[in-house]
């Protein structure tokens, strides 16, 4: 263990301790994100669906680079478990609107991880949520346009398929991502 990592009248430093919550934090919105997903899927809108599953599998991945990066700065990745979840939904906006409520949440944990990263001076804590901040920015601004989308769909969900299998069918690029504890979906 690195000097960092553990300090003897307080066990992990915040920002490790912060990191270790973000890992369910982020398994918490792979479930989520799953939930929508299958929703979507039930009801025969597969563009949607697409999109959703394949958030799920990016916080799963998210969550795996938090725990390279812990399991490689010699802290055990005590993983916690995963939150609840939102199952019951009334109509898709509900749902994009829960999936950029999210993302704006997540945006605000991965700034505050970044805060005590700085004020421990731990600066290769903070160097390794760059790409998260960058990242967040992305999901933040997608879920904005969808839920945009949406409205504009006034209902007609077919328009809002043609629209999501258009715009959001590449599944972008990772580069310059953390790596992954065990192999990565990208």
């Amino acid at each position: 263990m690195n000097a960092m990592t553990r300090t003897p009248e307080h066990g992990l430093s915040k920002f490790h301790r912060l990191l270790l919550d973000q890992v369910g934090h982020e398994f918490t919105a792979s479930h989520q994100y799953f939930a929508l997903a299958a929703w979507f899927d039930d009801r025969d809108l597969p563009g949607l669906a697409r999109v959703f599953y394949r958030q799920s599998l990016e916080e799963r991945d998210h969550a795996t680079m938090m725990v390279r990066y812990l399991i490689d700065n010699g802290v055990s990745p005590d993983i916690p478990g995963v939150g609840g979840i939102e199952t019951d939904f009334t109509g898709p906006r509900e749902l994009v609107a829960l999936a950029l409520r999210q993302e704006q949440q997540v945006t605000e944990q991965i700034k505050q991880l970044a805060k005590a990263a700085r004020d421990e001076h731990d600066y290769t804590g903070e160097q390794f949520l760059n790409w998260f901040l960058q990242e967040q920015v992305e999901e933040v601004s997608t879920m904005s346009t969808l839920l945009n989308v949406v409205d504009r769909g006034n209902g007609n969900m077919f328009d809002v398929e043609t629209w999501v299998n258009r715009e959001l069918s590449s599944t972008g690029d990772a580069a310059g991502a953390p790596g992954t504890a065990g192999p990565s979906v990208s």
